[in-house]
């Protein structure tokens, strides 16, 4: 990590899965990030997926995942030896991060003013559902509270039954990543001022922004865009579009549009199945340059659909995206994880990163960092840290001996 862009920075990461992503975010950026866990390990060490299907601590893929790049020791921060050993680690810290409920920290004894004490230039980030003082806390956090609540699921499933959730738990990704973005700005304030603050991040909050787009609907047509299956709606004449189209080996997206792009890219596709002999009477009498698809009528829309649904369907992922890049239509395929794996544009920007896993005599493909920054691109990955693995390094750095790890270790300390 030496080499990166927050090579100067320490973060104490107290986080379980709900705001992992944030210590990982910033230790892929090069800052000293410090797992914190209990004695008996993280919640989300006992998160499946595990190697080889075998339930363990130390073979979670999800632990893998979101702690890659940090160190970690254990802490029990219920007994008073453990909350002084964290007070002295705050002491040389820039910043703590957590995730716990609203009133946890403080409870402790470890609340924004206590670490603000032992450390006037600390920073605290909070991770919580909906920001650390809202009465909404006190009824739920899971990641479905949360997407219910921010309005995501509003827009998700099919317009004839209830709303559905996203299949892979979202809001907290999204509070992690505006809980990294707002510690740099803190870090940047410091920088300036030479004083720390609190940083509140509300999942709800952090989740919202995915539904931007769903507003101009209404400042632009006057209309409440609603669920609507893989399908999508929210013109004036409320015709259903189809959004992702099957073809032979699974889906690729595409949209009939207006305006200079959306004329070019419905011109270009028809051209491509006249050359075909696959585009009807229909499709050929249209002025692509008048068209608008705000007022098309679901006859309309059903018209231009179905020759288009025949022609995607007798092609590949494959061919319809080089064909699609060659004539300038605005189609993509609907990667699966496998596609995502092979994908040529991440493997010549170097994202997989292979790492070694000794204990389990086996290597594993990591995604690598986020972002790529030109004087930091020879960083690799390491491995997220064994239960305790860095108890000496880091403790040692506050005296403690060896000796002294063995009897806390015995005293449910560490």
């Amino acid at each position: 990590m030496a080499d990166g862009i927050l090579k100067s920075y320490r973060i104490l990461d107290l986080t379980n899965e709900k705001g992992a992503l944030c210590g990982k975010m910033l230790a892929d950026l090069g800052a000293d990030v410090i797992k914190i866990e209990p004695p008996e390990g993280d919640s989300s060490r006992r998160r499946g997926p595990f190697y080889h299907d075998t339930p363990h601590p130390e073979r979670s893929l999800f632990w893998f995942a979101y702690n890659a790049n940090k160190r970690g020791i254990t802490l029990n921060l219920k007994s008073e030896v453990g909350r002084d050993i964290f007070l002295k680690l705050v002491e040389g810290a820039d910043v703590v991060v957590e995730s716990f409920r609203p009133g946890y920290m403080t409870g402790l004894g470890l609340g924004y003013k206590k670490l603000k004490k032992v450390n006037d230039k600390i920073i605290m980030a909070s991770i919580t559902a909906f920001g650390r003082k809202h009465t909404k806390n006190i009824v739920g956090d899971s990641d479905l509270f949360v997407m219910a609540s921010s309005g995501m699921m509003s827009l998700c499933g099919d317009d004839d039954r209830s709303p559905v959730c996203i299949g892979y738990p979202q809001a907290y990704l999204h509070a992690s990543g505006q809980c990294a973005v707002g510690i740099a700005m803190a870090l940047y304030v410091r920088e300036v001022t030479g004083k720390g603050q609190y940083v509140d991040v509300s999942a709800q909050q952090s989740t919202i922004p995915s539904c931007y787009s769903a507003r101009p609907f209404w400042d632009l047509n006057q209309t409440i865009i609603m669920r609507a299956g893989c399908m999508r709606k929210g013109h004036s004449t409320n015709a259903i579009h189809h959004q992702t189209w099957r073809c032979k080996d699974g889906y690729v997206t595409f949209l009939i549009l207006s305006g200079e792009g959306g004329k070019r890219s419905n011109k270009n596709l028809i051209g491509w199945m006249k050359e075909e002999g696959q585009a009807d009477d229909y499709l050929r009498s249209i002025d692509w340059d008048q068209f608008n698809v705000v007022v098309a009528s679901q006859d309309e829309i059903d018209r231009i659909s179905d020759p288009i649904c025949r022609f995607f369907a007798a092609h590949t992922k494959a061919e319809l995206y080089e064909g699609a890049r060659n004539r300038k239509i605005m189609l993509c395929p609907v990667n699966t994880i496998e596609d995502i794996v092979t994908d040529q544009q991440l493997q010549e920007r170097d994202f997989w990163q292979v790492v070694s896993h000794p204990e389990l005599s086996d290597t594993f493909t990591y995604p690598g960092r986020f972002v790529r920054l030109s004087s930091t691109d020879n960083m690799g990955v390491r491995k997220a840290p064994h239960l305790g693995e860095h108890n000496c390094e880091i403790l040692g750095e506050l005296g403690f001996t060896k000796s002294d790890l063995v009897a806390m270790r015995g005293a449910g300390i560490i």
